[in-house]
Protein backbone atom coordinates (compact mmCIF):
# COMPACT_ATOMS: atom_id res chain seq x y z
CA UNK A 1 0.00 0.00 0.00
CA UNK A 2 1.40 3.83 -0.98
CA UNK A 3 -0.08 6.95 -1.32
CA UNK A 4 1.29 9.46 -3.84
CA UNK A 5 -0.99 12.70 -4.53
CA UNK A 6 -3.60 11.95 -1.88
CA UNK A 7 -4.67 8.26 -3.95
CA UNK A 8 -4.30 5.05 -2.17
CA UNK A 9 -2.94 2.27 -4.99
CA UNK A 10 -3.87 -1.63 -3.56
CA UNK A 11 -5.66 -4.43 -4.90
CA UNK A 12 -8.26 -6.64 -3.07
CA UNK A 13 -7.50 -8.77 -0.16
CA UNK A 14 -7.01 -12.62 -1.18
CA UNK A 15 -7.33 -15.73 0.17
CA UNK A 16 -5.28 -18.60 -0.89
CA UNK A 17 -7.97 -21.28 0.49
CA UNK A 18 -10.23 -19.64 -2.02
CA UNK A 19 -12.65 -22.01 -2.00
CA UNK A 20 -12.92 -21.77 1.44
CA UNK A 21 -13.67 -18.45 1.45
CA UNK A 22 -16.44 -19.14 -1.38
CA UNK A 23 -18.42 -15.95 -1.16
CA UNK A 24 -15.64 -13.85 -1.60
CA UNK A 25 -14.38 -15.34 -4.24
CA UNK A 26 -17.84 -15.78 -6.48
CA UNK A 27 -21.30 -14.60 -5.49
CA UNK A 28 -22.77 -17.71 -7.41
CA UNK A 29 -21.17 -19.38 -4.83
CA UNK A 30 -23.75 -19.06 -2.01
CA UNK A 31 -25.59 -22.23 -1.21
CA UNK A 32 -23.50 -24.28 -3.86
CA UNK A 33 -23.22 -27.27 -1.09
CA UNK A 34 -27.24 -27.44 -1.75
CA UNK A 35 -27.97 -26.80 2.09
CA UNK A 36 -26.32 -23.91 4.23
CA UNK A 37 -23.01 -22.95 5.58
CA UNK A 38 -21.34 -20.44 8.13
CA UNK A 39 -17.35 -19.76 7.35
CA UNK A 40 -14.73 -17.76 8.79
CA UNK A 41 -11.70 -16.62 7.13
CA UNK A 42 -8.12 -15.40 8.60
CA UNK A 43 -5.17 -14.13 6.83
CA UNK A 44 -2.31 -12.65 8.02
CA UNK A 45 -0.07 -11.44 5.61
CA UNK A 46 4.11 -10.74 5.72
CA UNK A 47 3.72 -10.54 9.81
CA UNK A 48 7.63 -9.83 10.31
CA UNK A 49 7.27 -6.44 8.38
CA UNK A 50 5.55 -3.15 9.29
CA UNK A 51 3.65 -3.48 5.39
CA UNK A 52 1.70 -6.36 6.35
CA UNK A 53 -2.20 -6.74 5.55
CA UNK A 54 -4.49 -8.62 7.86
CA UNK A 55 -7.74 -10.17 6.75
CA UNK A 56 -10.81 -11.27 8.26
CA UNK A 57 -13.91 -12.44 6.65
CA UNK A 58 -17.00 -14.02 7.94
CA UNK A 59 -19.91 -15.24 5.64
CA UNK A 60 -23.66 -17.57 6.11
CA UNK A 61 -25.08 -18.84 2.98
CA UNK A 62 -28.49 -21.28 2.77
CA UNK A 63 -29.79 -23.10 -0.22
CA UNK A 64 -33.68 -23.00 -1.08
CA UNK A 65 -34.71 -25.73 -2.79
CA UNK A 66 -37.97 -25.17 -3.54
CA UNK A 67 -37.05 -21.91 -5.41
CA UNK A 68 -33.74 -22.87 -7.15
CA UNK A 69 -32.29 -20.07 -4.78
CA UNK A 70 -29.65 -18.87 -2.37
CA UNK A 71 -29.10 -16.19 -0.34
CA UNK A 72 -25.56 -15.32 1.18
CA UNK A 73 -24.49 -12.79 3.69
CA UNK A 74 -20.47 -11.99 4.02
CA UNK A 75 -18.67 -9.48 5.96
CA UNK A 76 -14.93 -8.51 5.60
CA UNK A 77 -12.27 -6.32 7.10
CA UNK A 78 -9.26 -6.01 6.35
CA UNK A 79 -6.17 -3.48 8.08
CA UNK A 80 -3.60 -2.61 5.44
CA UNK A 81 0.01 -1.71 6.55
CA UNK A 82 1.79 0.96 9.33
CA UNK A 83 -0.95 3.10 8.47
CA UNK A 84 -4.04 1.29 9.37
CA UNK A 85 -5.74 1.80 6.50
CA UNK A 86 -8.76 0.09 7.62
CA UNK A 87 -11.40 -1.49 4.80
CA UNK A 88 -14.88 -3.16 6.26
CA UNK A 89 -17.69 -4.27 3.86
CA UNK A 90 -21.02 -5.85 4.29
CA UNK A 91 -22.32 -7.84 1.02
CA UNK A 92 -26.05 -9.51 0.14
CA UNK A 93 -25.72 -12.33 -2.30
CA UNK A 94 -28.09 -14.15 -4.40
CA UNK A 95 -27.58 -17.25 -6.68
CA UNK A 96 -29.90 -18.89 -8.92
CA UNK A 97 -29.64 -22.53 -9.68
CA UNK A 98 -30.74 -23.48 -13.43
CA UNK A 99 -30.52 -26.76 -14.88
CA UNK A 100 -29.66 -26.77 -17.76
CA UNK A 101 -30.16 -30.34 -19.15
CA UNK A 102 -29.72 -33.75 -16.51
CA UNK A 103 -25.85 -33.04 -16.86
CA UNK A 104 -25.23 -29.19 -16.84
CA UNK A 105 -26.20 -26.65 -13.90
CA UNK A 106 -25.47 -22.87 -14.01
CA UNK A 107 -25.88 -20.79 -11.32
CA UNK A 108 -25.80 -16.91 -11.79
CA UNK A 109 -24.82 -14.85 -8.91
CA UNK A 110 -25.22 -11.12 -7.81
CA UNK A 111 -23.66 -9.12 -5.19
CA UNK A 112 -24.42 -5.78 -3.22
CA UNK A 113 -22.23 -4.48 -0.72
CA UNK A 114 -21.56 -1.40 1.37
CA UNK A 115 -17.97 -0.32 2.06
CA UNK A 116 -16.47 1.92 5.12
CA UNK A 117 -12.60 2.89 4.81
CA UNK A 118 -10.56 4.91 7.08
CA UNK A 119 -7.36 5.51 8.24
CA UNK A 120 -6.19 4.18 12.15
CA UNK A 121 -4.07 7.14 12.96
CA UNK A 122 -3.96 5.81 16.63
CA UNK A 123 -1.72 3.02 14.92
CA UNK A 124 0.90 5.87 14.25
CA UNK A 125 3.74 7.23 16.02
CA UNK A 126 5.00 10.89 15.12
CA UNK A 127 8.36 12.47 15.84
CA UNK A 128 7.38 15.18 18.63
CA UNK A 129 5.62 12.04 20.40
CA UNK A 130 9.52 10.44 21.53
CA UNK A 131 11.33 11.81 24.57
CA UNK A 132 15.42 12.41 24.57
CA UNK A 133 15.58 8.25 25.55
CA UNK A 134 13.81 7.27 22.42
CA UNK A 135 10.91 6.13 24.11
CA UNK A 136 7.14 6.85 23.27
CA UNK A 137 5.46 9.60 25.77
CA UNK A 138 2.52 8.42 27.67
CA UNK A 139 -0.88 9.53 26.02
CA UNK A 140 -1.83 13.22 26.93
CA UNK A 141 -5.84 12.11 26.07
CA UNK A 142 -5.43 14.24 23.34
CA UNK A 143 -7.69 12.61 20.11
CA UNK A 144 -5.90 13.44 16.92
CA UNK A 145 -9.27 13.08 14.39
CA UNK A 146 -8.51 13.43 10.89
CA UNK A 147 -11.67 12.79 9.47
CA UNK A 148 -10.06 10.58 6.52
CA UNK A 149 -12.62 7.80 5.91
CA UNK A 150 -14.96 7.28 2.66
CA UNK A 151 -17.94 5.54 2.23
CA UNK A 152 -19.38 3.76 -1.05
CA UNK A 153 -21.95 1.32 -2.73
CA UNK A 154 -21.03 -1.48 -4.81
CA UNK A 155 -21.66 -4.44 -6.90
CA UNK A 156 -20.42 -7.93 -8.18
CA UNK A 157 -21.65 -10.65 -10.70
CA UNK A 158 -20.71 -14.30 -11.26
CA UNK A 159 -21.56 -17.48 -12.33
CA UNK A 160 -20.34 -21.20 -12.07
CA UNK A 161 -21.00 -24.24 -14.74
CA UNK A 162 -20.87 -27.55 -13.55
CA UNK A 163 -21.03 -30.90 -14.57
CA UNK A 164 -19.99 -34.39 -13.36
CA UNK A 165 -16.50 -33.87 -11.67
CA UNK A 166 -15.71 -30.42 -14.21
CA UNK A 167 -16.48 -27.09 -12.94
CA UNK A 168 -15.70 -23.41 -14.15
CA UNK A 169 -16.36 -20.19 -12.70
CA UNK A 170 -16.45 -16.26 -13.40
CA UNK A 171 -16.43 -12.96 -10.88
CA UNK A 172 -16.30 -9.61 -11.44
CA UNK A 173 -16.12 -6.93 -8.79
CA UNK A 174 -16.21 -3.85 -8.27
CA UNK A 175 -18.78 -3.19 -11.11
CA UNK A 176 -19.37 0.47 -10.40
CA UNK A 177 -15.30 1.06 -9.89
CA UNK A 178 -16.69 3.48 -6.64
CA UNK A 179 -14.59 6.38 -5.58
CA UNK A 180 -12.47 5.04 -2.99
CA UNK A 181 -9.97 7.61 -2.29
CA UNK A 182 -10.01 8.58 2.22
CA UNK A 183 -8.30 12.08 1.44
CA UNK A 184 -10.21 13.82 -1.64
CA UNK A 185 -9.31 12.91 -4.92
CA UNK A 186 -10.33 10.91 -7.68
CA UNK A 187 -9.04 6.88 -6.80
CA UNK A 188 -11.33 4.13 -8.29
CA UNK A 189 -11.14 0.83 -6.88
CA UNK A 190 -10.76 -0.79 -10.27
CA UNK A 191 -12.57 -3.71 -11.33
CA UNK A 192 -11.08 -7.50 -10.14
CA UNK A 193 -11.93 -10.10 -12.98
CA UNK A 194 -11.42 -13.86 -11.96
CA UNK A 195 -11.24 -17.20 -13.52
CA UNK A 196 -11.44 -20.14 -11.49
CA UNK A 197 -11.91 -23.54 -11.71
CA UNK A 198 -10.97 -27.43 -11.53
CA UNK A 199 -11.57 -31.28 -12.47
CA UNK A 200 -12.01 -33.99 -9.66
CA UNK A 201 -10.50 -37.20 -10.08
CA UNK A 202 -12.08 -39.89 -8.17
CA UNK A 203 -10.05 -42.77 -6.53
CA UNK A 204 -12.50 -44.71 -4.59
CA UNK A 205 -15.14 -46.81 -6.21
CA UNK A 206 -17.53 -44.95 -8.15
CA UNK A 207 -21.73 -45.76 -8.10
CA UNK A 208 -23.27 -45.97 -11.49
CA UNK A 209 -23.48 -42.03 -11.94
CA UNK A 210 -19.81 -41.42 -11.68
CA UNK A 211 -19.81 -40.24 -8.19
CA UNK A 212 -17.66 -41.77 -5.25
CA UNK A 213 -19.18 -44.26 -3.20
CA UNK A 214 -21.41 -42.23 -0.04
CA UNK A 215 -20.38 -45.54 2.03
CA UNK A 216 -16.81 -45.30 1.31
CA UNK A 217 -14.65 -42.19 2.41
CA UNK A 218 -13.60 -39.97 -0.39
CA UNK A 219 -10.37 -40.55 -2.23
CA UNK A 220 -9.34 -37.94 -5.13
CA UNK A 221 -7.00 -35.53 -7.01
CA UNK A 222 -8.49 -32.14 -7.88
CA UNK A 223 -6.44 -29.44 -9.97
CA UNK A 224 -7.83 -26.34 -9.58
CA UNK A 225 -6.64 -22.67 -10.89
CA UNK A 226 -7.54 -19.41 -10.21
CA UNK A 227 -6.76 -16.15 -12.19
CA UNK A 228 -7.12 -12.27 -11.18
CA UNK A 229 -6.71 -9.44 -12.48
CA UNK A 230 -7.21 -6.02 -11.01
CA UNK A 231 -6.05 -3.10 -12.75
CA UNK A 232 -2.18 -3.56 -13.55
CA UNK A 233 -2.05 -6.32 -11.55
CA UNK A 234 -2.33 -10.04 -12.42
CA UNK A 235 -2.05 -13.21 -10.65
CA UNK A 236 -2.64 -16.88 -11.25
CA UNK A 237 -2.36 -19.59 -8.38
CA UNK A 238 -2.43 -23.41 -9.94
CA UNK A 239 -2.56 -26.51 -8.03
CA UNK A 240 -4.12 -29.11 -6.67
CA UNK A 241 -5.96 -30.91 -3.81
CA UNK A 242 -5.15 -34.53 -2.14
CA UNK A 243 -8.48 -35.65 -0.68
CA UNK A 244 -7.86 -37.99 1.70
CA UNK A 245 -11.23 -38.22 3.98
CA UNK A 246 -11.39 -36.71 6.70
CA UNK A 247 -8.06 -35.13 5.27
CA UNK A 248 -7.45 -32.97 2.86
CA UNK A 249 -4.02 -31.49 1.47
CA UNK A 250 -3.27 -29.08 -1.23
CA UNK A 251 0.16 -27.29 -2.94
CA UNK A 252 -0.41 -24.62 -5.22
CA UNK A 253 1.77 -21.48 -6.83
CA UNK A 254 1.10 -17.82 -7.05
CA UNK A 255 2.69 -16.04 -9.73
CA UNK A 256 2.58 -15.41 -13.34
CA UNK A 257 6.41 -15.32 -14.44
CA UNK A 258 5.08 -14.22 -18.04
CA UNK A 259 4.36 -10.91 -16.86
CA UNK A 260 6.13 -9.09 -14.34
CA UNK A 261 4.76 -5.82 -12.86
CA UNK A 262 7.36 -2.45 -12.28
CA UNK A 263 10.23 -4.60 -13.66
CA UNK A 264 9.73 -7.43 -10.91
CA UNK A 265 9.38 -11.04 -11.03
CA UNK A 266 6.18 -11.62 -10.86
CA UNK A 267 6.52 -15.18 -9.03
CA UNK A 268 4.82 -14.68 -5.06
CA UNK A 269 4.63 -17.90 -3.25
CA UNK A 270 4.36 -21.54 -2.90
CA UNK A 271 1.16 -22.95 -0.29
CA UNK A 272 0.64 -25.65 1.20
CA UNK A 273 -2.42 -26.35 2.72
CA UNK A 274 -3.83 -29.13 5.10
CA UNK A 275 -7.31 -29.57 6.15
CA UNK A 276 -9.96 -31.76 8.36
CA UNK A 277 -13.30 -32.76 8.12
CA UNK A 278 -15.13 -33.39 11.47
CA UNK A 279 -18.40 -34.35 10.47
CA UNK A 280 -20.15 -30.90 9.48
CA UNK A 281 -16.94 -28.97 10.39
CA UNK A 282 -14.23 -28.25 7.78
CA UNK A 283 -10.99 -26.80 9.44
CA UNK A 284 -7.98 -25.14 7.34
CA UNK A 285 -4.78 -23.85 7.58
CA UNK A 286 -2.73 -23.45 5.10
CA UNK A 287 0.85 -21.27 4.72
CA UNK A 288 2.21 -18.79 1.86
CA UNK A 289 6.46 -19.37 1.31
CA UNK A 290 7.31 -16.62 -0.09
CA UNK A 291 9.59 -16.52 -3.06
CA UNK A 292 9.00 -12.96 -4.16
CA UNK A 293 11.79 -10.31 -3.99
CA UNK A 294 10.77 -9.99 -0.14
CA UNK A 295 11.83 -13.04 1.01
CA UNK A 296 11.03 -15.68 3.99
CA UNK A 297 12.22 -13.00 6.04
CA UNK A 298 8.78 -11.47 5.41
CA UNK A 299 7.10 -14.13 7.63
CA UNK A 300 4.91 -15.79 4.26
CA UNK A 301 1.40 -15.57 5.19
CA UNK A 302 -0.79 -17.70 7.51
CA UNK A 303 -4.11 -18.16 7.07
CA UNK A 304 -7.16 -20.70 8.98
CA UNK A 305 -10.60 -21.34 7.37
CA UNK A 306 -13.70 -23.05 9.40
CA UNK A 307 -16.10 -24.42 7.41
CA UNK A 308 -19.79 -25.71 9.66
CA UNK A 309 -22.51 -27.13 7.06
CA UNK A 310 -26.03 -27.08 8.18
CA UNK A 311 -29.68 -27.71 7.45
CA UNK A 312 -32.82 -26.32 8.02
CA UNK A 313 -34.82 -28.82 5.81
CA UNK A 314 -37.14 -31.86 7.57
CA UNK A 315 -35.52 -34.74 6.87
CA UNK A 316 -38.39 -36.80 6.17
CA UNK A 317 -39.29 -34.67 3.44
CA UNK A 318 -38.40 -35.92 0.03
CA UNK A 319 -35.55 -33.72 -1.93
CA UNK A 320 -35.83 -32.71 -5.53
CA UNK A 321 -33.53 -33.99 -8.23
CA UNK A 322 -31.27 -30.81 -8.08
CA UNK A 323 -29.58 -32.42 -5.49
CA UNK A 324 -28.03 -35.06 -7.73
CA UNK A 325 -25.83 -33.13 -9.36
CA UNK A 326 -23.67 -31.80 -6.83
CA UNK A 327 -21.20 -29.41 -7.74
CA UNK A 328 -17.82 -31.45 -7.57
CA UNK A 329 -15.70 -29.13 -6.02
CA UNK A 330 -13.81 -30.22 -2.93
CA UNK A 331 -15.55 -31.08 0.30
CA UNK A 332 -14.68 -28.10 1.92
CA UNK A 333 -17.89 -26.61 -0.25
Amino acid sequence: MSFVNNKAYAQDPQFSQYYAAPLYLNPALAGINQKGRAGVNYRNQWPNIDANYVTYSAYVDYFFEEQYSALGLIVNRDQEGIAGLQSTNVGLQYAYQLNLNHNWTFRPGVEAAYYWRDINFSALTFGDQFDETGQVRPVTGEVFNTGLNNQFFDLALGGILYSGNLWFGAAMHHVLEPNQAVAGGDDPLYRKFSLHGGYKIPFSQLTNKGRPNPNQKERSMTPSINYKQQGAFKQLDLGVYFTLEPILVGFWYRGLPIDGFDNTKNSESIITMIGLNAGNTTFGYSFDYTISDLGIGSGGAHELSIIYAFSLADPRKPSREVRELQCPVPFLF
